[in-house]
């Protein structure tokens, strides 16, 4: 697949904390399409985690108790989610985090795995990491600086996917410079020096979260 015509939805949740599998949900989530070099927003929602904010994500992302109470629960946004989510390409800044707070909670609401929607994934942590090796960070903070990026809305999920989103732009001309073409060389170039599966190394790796934030 060539990487550029691809269809690519950048992926931003807020939560309560960061664990799903010890009860954190999602408070806010959005989406952002990248298509043929043209960003917009698809999909923006508070979401209910229908559990208590603790105060020090309720300062980290202003989200509060208060602002959700009224909000959609999961499952009565889920449906319209997929449809932005399905058959594109799912990217996200520490892409395991975000993945992986969506699946649980598409898991509570629907028989089929989020995965089985999605072509692919792509962690933008990751791609910094191989590209951008001279920066002492690559949370979104340092490589939106190292592109000229302005992230509008900080810890907001429609901020920080709309900022991924021009970072994902930068990223893949970055690769297309190297060589990298389609989605299969992005894969093998990715995955030098793992001895990981093929569909493994489309993945996001388990260590993506040090640097995501």
């Amino acid at each position: 697949m060539e990487l550029h015509p691809l269809s690519y939805v950048v992926v931003d949740v807020e939560t309560t904390g960061g664990q799903p599998a010890t009860g954190d949900r999602v408070t806010e989530v959005a989406a952002v399409l990248v298509e043929q070099g043209r960003i917009a927003l698809l999909y923006q929602s508070l979401v209910n985690p229908e559990r208590p904010i603790p105060p020090y994500v309720a300062r980290l992302t202003g989200i509060s108790d208060a602002m959700v109470r009224e909000a959609p629960t999961f499952p009565e946004i889920a449906g319209e989610l997929a449809a932005h989510l399905s058959g594109r390409v799912f990217v996200a800044h520490n892409a395991r985090f975000d993945l992986g707070f969506l699946g649980a909670e598409f898991a509570r609401v629907a028989p089929t795995p989020l995965e089985a929607l999605l072509p692919g994934t792509l962690c933008t942590v990751r791609l910094a990491r191989r590209l951008l090796r001279h920066l002492p960070r690559r949370n979104l903070d340092a490589v939106c600086q190292h592109y000229g990026v302005e992230i509008a809305d900080r810890h907001r999920a429609a901020g920080d996917a709309e900022a991924t989103a021009y970072v994902l732009r930068h990223l893949l001309e970055d690769v297309s410079r190297l060589g990298i073409h389609t989605w299969e060389e992005l894969d093998r170039w990715m995955s030098r020096g793992t001895a990981r599966s093929k569909r493994t190394r489309a993945l996001p790796m388990a260590s993506d979260g040090a640097e995501g934030i």
